[in-house]
């Protein structure tokens, strides 16, 4: 057999075992083992210790575990929840506020946390019941939900971006930077569409009414207050970070000392908020590490059996396709995949055919990074497959169905393909930011 049929045969046989509900690491880890003891014998089987071992030693995974339980901290204490109030009261006289509202608190979430799992849950406990009871239109506002929650592995500190970093050795600063100015335009463009949509029919996002405006100017000012711990957290980390006065791993570290020192000193901390904090956290951590040790087993077996070269050979010599349709093809692996896997997953399964590849045909793995994180969340969202779709399910009102889920979502699939296309004919847009604060 040739190592092109083994190579074939190993990713067919793991997505048949994803098929039957395994865990994601259990699937990538049993394959790779079996297949490195079948192809190296009892030297082979050693490659899921080294794996492990090489994450054990890889430093900057510190910060995984940091920047999560910083987002949690934050959130659980109730900060998140402040948040929302904020904006209820300044956005609110506004046809579509509410709407608008949520969109800056998922980016304010974003800035935060980094999953978009996490904006997801918040978005759907926290905004969602309220747009709801105020009137809102409820195939708009559970677009808005999950549209916004996208904004989560883009704009930094992102955890997806750390791990795309680690695995194509980029470094995360830069990989932050280039997510700022694609997030925040993401983010714009949602906006103008609720604004446009709300104006044209104001029936979707009712103003609050009068009664409900008259709040003093003192009080509107003291919500605001709550934006600026979390706003702190974020300029103090990153702000240390780009200075070089701190590394990743320790900017991390003081971001999630932050977070506790905000929560005690809003007087949030509680027994219960600190233990389901650390409890999400080593979950979360778990989840990630386990995905890391198999898919770094999985790409020791594909670079032995030269699974990239035949890759590259395949694509650019037996088919001739130029770079950009190559990256045309990658990216629509990445929306198939998508609708049995979740943006981490994707990544390392690919990672060792796609980065190198990415890299041959003379892309910018920097640009190609932001492209990748918004393919993936339009896979996430997209019918009928889409993971985030089943967990807005989970999460939302019983009033709320699959179809309303499903209709909600369209446009803010078209405002992130639209995105997508003009980063890939303006890369600049990524590019831009990190070449200014690096120097480059």
């Amino acid at each position: 057999m040739s190592y092109e049929l083994i190579a074939l045969t190993m990713f067919s046989s793991m997505m048949v075992l994803l098929l039957t509900g395994q865990r994601v690491f259990a699937v990538i880890g049993f394959v790779a083992v079996i297949a490195a003891f079948l192809l190296w014998g009892e030297g082979g089987s050693e490659m899921g210790f080294s794996a492990a071992m090489k994450l054990v030693k890889w430093y900057p995974m510190l910060t995984l575990p940091m920047f999560i339980f910083m987002g949690y901290m934050l959130s659980e204490s109730g900060i998140a929840e402040d948040l929302y109030k904020a904006f209820h009261v300044w956005m609110g006289p506004i046809s579509g506020g509410l709407a608008l509202g949520t969109i800056g608190l998922m980016v304010i979430i974003s800035a935060m946390n980094g999953l978009s799992v996490a904006g997801m849950a918040i978005g759907a406990t926290i905004a969602l019941p309220e747009l709801l009871r105020r009137g809102y239109d409820k195939i708009m506002v559970t677009g808005v939900i999950q549209g916004g929650s996208t904004l989560g592995i883009l704009i930094p500190p992102s955890v997806v971006l750390v791990l795309y970093g680690m695995i194509a050795r980029v470094p995360v600063g830069e990989l932050w930077v280039a997510g700022i100015l694609p997030g925040l335009m993401m983010a714009l463009f949602m906006s103008v569409y609720i604004y446009i949509r709300c104006r044209m029919n104001p029936k979707l996002g009712p103003a609050l009414s009068a009664e409900e405006r008259d709040v003093p100017l003192w009080d509107k000012i003291k919500l605001l207050s709550a934006g600026i711990i979390p706003l702190a957290i974020f300029v103090l980390m990153m702000g240390l970070f780009m200075t070089g006065t701190t590394s990743l791993v320790e900017s991390s570290a003081i971001g999630a000392l932050a977070s506790l020192v905000a929560a005690i000193y809003r007087k949030r901390l509680t027994r219960k908020v600190f233990v389901d904090t650390v409890r999400n956290t080593l979950g979360i951590s778990c989840m990630f590490m386990w995905i890391l040790v198999a898919s770094l087993c999985f790409g020791a077996v594909f670079d032995g059996l030269g699974a990239v070269k035949s890759i590259e050979r395949f694509f650019l010599g037996d088919l001739g396709l130029e770079p950009w349709q190559i990256l045309l093809l990658m990216q629509l692996s990445f929306i198939i995949m998508g609708a049995f896997l979740d943006d981490t997953a994707m990544l390392v399964i690919v990672a060792p055919l796609y980065i190198p590849l990415v890299g041959t045909l003379g892309f910018d793995l920097v640009w190609y990074g932001i492209l990748y994180t918004i393919t993936c969340q339009i896979a996430y969202i997209t019918p009928p497959f889409g993971y985030n779709l089943f967990l807005m399910r989970a999460m939302a009102p019983p009033g709320v169905t699959m179809p309303d889920i499903y209709k909600s979502i369209w446009p803010f699939v078209g405002i992130m393909a639209f995105s997508l296309l003009i980063i890939a004919v303006f890369p600049q847009i990524a590019t831009w930011l990190p070449s200014l604060v690096y120097n480059k």
